[in-house]
């Protein structure tokens, strides 16, 4: 069963990002939202391991946060989504894990 793991804290306030890391499955997917966006600042430790996951392992983010928070240089794997876009991925996923 495929996961969609949602995370939304900055990943320098606690290790939730690498924890969850730990935890995704190949067909799974990560969607960053809030102060997580934070953690696809280039040059960043928290940047290299979103860059070192498996490329079956999708990886999204809010496009809102990412432009509130001023992030230019992203992942070329990184797919921007709005809310709708968030809705879908919901009800694609079977389940829905959100890293409190």
């Amino acid at each position: 069963m495929a996961t969609l793991h949602l995370l939304s804290h900055s990943p320098f306030a606690d290790s939730r990002l690498a924890s969850c890391l730990h935890l995704v499955n190949a067909d799974d997917a990560l969607l960053l939202c809030g102060d997580a966006v934070y953690a696809l600042k280039d040059g960043t430790a928290q940047r290299k391991a979103l860059d070192l996951m498996p490329e079956s392992i999708a990886l999204f983010a809010l496009d809102e946060d990412v432009a509130a928070r001023g992030i230019n240089s992203l992942p070329l794997r990184l797919q921007q989504i709005d809310y709708d876009g968030f809705v879908e991925l919901c009800c694609h996923y079977d389940r829905t894990n959100s890293w409190l």
